[in-house]
């Protein structure tokens, strides 16, 4: 929504308008020469061949690592998002750092993986870009800017929103999304507690320690609480943290 395929399918199309003596729409313009566009961009299966979407991607992402040269330019648009979370963000990363160490095109890659956007630490001619995004009172307007930098979030249910679905969805995929962002939160502070204390003994593993206190938060009905109440259910809370 942001616009990432918009602005990848632009460059397509300004390079080859350069490339058969066309003006591009630009006030300047400084591009090589390039011998081969590679694209992976859209999802959609195969019907008749009996291809699934993530099929289609793998052979499209196959035919540019295999042919691409480093005078070519890849497009290279959610890889991997048509199959489980890992698998799709191993493929990634994986195509990724083929393309970086071992055939050099020019490449733009766009992911929903916020993890790897780490890789611009690891390979030198990476940089991550994120297309600018205002957020105010809950409110997003997609400013079609490219900015330097990883994205800070994504913004799904706010575009759900805006296609208007039902507002009992919007807040419950809220809530759900705040949940798997805490337990997430708890989990990775959880492993990083554990490898501290790999041999120390302990009893109750502080991951479902917390958790329950978690749950205890989400079943809270504040509006039936007194003061009084509230404090001590705060009181009860810290000790077991504590």
């Amino acid at each position: 929504m942001a616009g990432k395929s918009t602005y990848m399918r632009q460059l397509g199309l300004i390079v080859i308008m350069s490339q058969i003596g066309c003006f591009v729409p630009a006030r300047s313009a400084k591009l090589p020469v390039f011998d081969q566009i590679f694209t992976r961009i859209g999802a959609a299966d195969d019907l008749v061949s009996g291809q699934s979407t993530f099929m289609v991607e793998m052979l499209e992402a196959e035919h540019a690592v295999r042919n691409a040269t480093n005078h070519s330019l890849i497009l290279f648009d959610e890889i991997g998002r048509g199959t489980s979370t890992y698998d799709g963000m191993a493929l990634a990363q994986s195509i990724v750092e083929h393309i970086h160490d071992h055939i050099g095109a020019k490449t733009l890659f766009s992911t929903h993986y916020h993890e790897l956007t780490a890789l611009e630490d690891t390979l030198h001619q990476l940089t991550n870009v994120h297309v600018e995004v205002d957020e105010h009172d809950g409110e997003v307007v997609f400013l079609h800017h490219i900015k330097e930098g990883k994205a800070d979030k994504s913004y799904g249910v706010h575009v759900a929103k805006l296609a208007n679905l039902p507002d009992d969805i919007i807040d419950r995929a809220n809530y759900l999304l705040n949940t798997y962002e805490a337990t997430s939160s708890i989990r990775e502070k959880s492993t990083n507690e554990e490898q501290l204390t790999l041999f120390e003994p302990k009893e109750e593993p502080p991951i479902q320690r917390d958790l329950q206190v978690v749950h205890q938060l989400q079943d809270l009905n504040l509006l039936n609480m007194t003061p009084m109440d509230a404090m001590n259910f705060l009181y009860e809370i810290k000790k077991k943290l504590d």
